[in-house]
This record gives structure tokens, sequence and C-alpha cells, in this order.
């Protein structure tokens, strides 16, 4: 069965896409990559969505505007994802979230958008969506999705090891005798954000920390930001830029009482990132860490992990089978797989769900809906690249 995979993360800055060819015997499954993408948002659109995220006002008007607009976006980059394979059998988005709602230590809701009618229109397959709140019905934080893909990847494995998501939010799934996987905290949410505010660069990101290693870290405001409570909660947990955003960070600066330049608050921010990483990391006792999403491309980042973590073999994801950029995309590709052969795409451990759950609702494609059988059980996963 060939899946396509959509999605936009908490970076907001484009479309992922990429297609599997999945084949199962006995519940051995092997997925071949045949085609995998990123497509910015037309940045009229970008601009729109960013305008109306927490923790600015907006309308129920502009959600069903946007609603539609990141659909047809979603629509428009599967269409062309799934002609330049021949075609494929359905598709999982994932959409973009405009709000995680986290009281105290637990989930109550989750909201992503891009309405996937559209993507079903356009390219005439099922297309699997909303897939984090059934999990958050069974108790679980509706995150890190990914750990049900870095489970199956790391399976198997010496010692303790983990992956490291670094998109806006980090996410890590630790598997060694169990499995606990979580959100550590803002990875490039709170430096994008003052890259936006103050117009440093058109892309929207620090590119290759040009900005952050003409600054230095200021003490004292890393320390405000490492005393929020956020960091200290017990796993499974969940965060996102309802929490950590601009506003956040003018309010942390504010309570210092004094100004700090541009470029010490962005090496300030990326040094966040790394501190509170290095620290999960160290104290899981983690052996081997292959790390996947826009920040792995930052060098300060990765050379500041490699720095703090000098027992720890710190790789890119590629090493696993899943290309360190697409390896969300994958993810959701093997959501539909699983969704459309009543696979639970849950581990417990990972999201803090009572028990798995097969996840997402499904919009039939051209005619009608046709379910294949079921799979009793996945039991591993081997990923290629064509």
């Amino acid at each position: 069965m060939r899946v396509l995979g959509l999605l936009s993360g908490t970076s907001h800055d484009g479309i992922d896409v990429t297609v599997v060819d999945f084949t199962e015997n006995d519940g051995m499954l092997r997925g071949e990559v045949l085609h995998s993408d990123s497509v910015p948002y037309a940045p009229e659109l970008r601009a729109r969505l960013v305008a109306a995220l927490p923790p600015a006002p907006t309308t129920l008007a502009e959600v069903c505007e946007l609603d539609t607009l990141i659909g047809q976006a979603f629509a428009d980059v599967a269409r062309d994802a799934a002609a330049s394979v021949g075609g494929v059998d359905a598709v999982c988005t994932h959409g973009q979230t405009v709000f995680h709602w986290v009281e105290g230590d637990h989930a109550r809701g989750t909201l992503q958008i891009g309405q996937p009618a559209w993507i079903a229109e356009a390219v005439g397959a099922p297309v699997v969506s909303d897939v984090r709140i059934r999990d958050i019905t069974a108790g679980g934080h509706g995150a890190p999705l990914v750990s049900f893909l870095d489970e199956l990847l790391l399976r198997g494995r010496a010692g303790i090891s983990a992956a490291l998501n670094l998109g806006g939010i980090a996410n890590i799934t630790i598997v060694g005798e169990g499995l606990s996987a979580y959100d550590i905290g803002p990875a490039n949410a709170l430096v994008d954000a003052i890259i936006a505010a103050y117009g440093l660069n058109p892309l929207g990101y620090d590119e290759d920390a040009r900005i952050a290693r003409a600054g230095s870290v200021d003490d004292d405001l890393l320390r405000a930001l490492l005393a929020d409570p956020y960091y200290a909660l017990a796993a499974p947990k969940s965060t996102g830029k309802e929490h950590f955003h601009l506003d956040y960070v003018r309010s942390q600066v504010a309570g210092l009482g004094r100004d700090i330049p541009v470029a010490d608050l962005v090496r300030t921010l990326t040094e966040l990132t790394v501190r509170t990483v290095a620290q999960d990391v160290r104290n899981a006792g983690v052996g081997f860490l292959a790390v996947s999403g826009g920040g792995c491309h930052n060098p300060l980042i990765m050379d500041g992990l490699r720095a703090a973590l000098p027992d720890t073999e710190v790789v890119l994801a590629d090493e696993l089978g899943a290309s360190a950029d697409a390896k969300e995309a994958i993810l959701f590709a093997l959501i539909g797989w699983c969704t459309m052969h009543g696979v639970a795409a849950v581990v417990p451990g990972g999201t803090g769900a009572r028990e798995p759950r097969i996840l997402g609702t499904i919009t039939p494609g051209a005619g009608p809906l046709r379910m294949p059988d079921p799979v009793a059980e996945l039991r591993s996963l081997v990923l290629t690249a064509r």
C-alpha cells in the first residue's frame, strides 16, 4: 500500500510530504520511501496563520477560512506528490496545530486545521486525519506521536537509546528496558519568534546559527528561562507555542529590568535548547541519540549537544533509515497505514495513554471506502529509500 504522509509542524513554515510504499508479511513491515519534499507556505498564508496563533486573539471566521486555505494548500502538495509516483492508495494528514490545550499535567484537547476533504477531492484516495485526539481521549497527551515510529526504529539496540526531534518544540523518545517519550521544551520556537519579530532573516530562522554566533549567552536570562516550572514536570508531558511564544520571551527579558542585544537574545535561546535537551539525555543515561528536525541543521545546537554529552553517540536519524528531514512525514504515512489496517499507532509509554488506540478519522476518496484486511500486530519496521 502506498501511503502519502503530510504535516506542518510547530515551526509552521511549510508542508512536509512523503510517499512510502509499505509491504507487510506476518507483522513485519517494510517501507520504501518513494518521494519526499518540503513546500513552503505562501507568504501571505503563513502571515495569516502566525497572526492567528496564541496568544493573539482570533475569530471563528478566521479559523474557518484558515481551515479551508490550509486544506487547499495541503491538497495541492498531496496532488503533486501523488502524481510524481503514479498515484497513492491512502493519505494521512496531520494538518496544522493551532492550539494544544494542557491543564496542569493533563492534555485536555488539541486542534489541527487543514480540512482533509480538500485532500480527498484532489487525490481521490481516502484520507486519515485528526490523529491526535483519540490518544487524548485515552488519557494520553496526543504527543509525541513520533514515539511509535521511534520505538520501532530503536527496537533491539543494546543499552539505552533515544530519538530526538528538534522542531518548534523538542521531543524525545527514550528506549531501554521500557519506553518514555515527552516534549522537553522549545527547540526552534523561541528563536524563530525573535527572528520573525525583528525581521532578521526572511527565511524565518537563524540559518547556520549566524545570528547566534554573533552574540553571547546572557547568564541572567538563561537562569530565568531554566526556572520555568514546565521543565520540572514528570513525563509524560506536552507543551507548545501556547506556552513558549514571543510574549513569553519579552516577559522574561522585562523581568530583568534591562535590554538585551538581539544577537545575545538569540544566542541565549539557542543555549536554552542545548541545556534542557542535554540535561534530560544525560539524566536518562542515553548512550545513542538520533536527531531529526530543523534544529539538527543548527551547528550551535549540534556542537553544543556533542560537547555536553561526551558519553553519548549523537547522530542524525538517517542512520535509523528515516531521513532527519522527512522523519515526521514518514511517521504520518505509517500512521495512515496502521489506521487503514486496524493497527494501534500509540505506545502507551510514549504518550501516557492508558492503552493503545487506532488513530484518526477517515474521509473517503473518489469511490467507496474499502478497507484492507486487518493486521493483528506490527512486529518490526525496516525503512529504505528508492
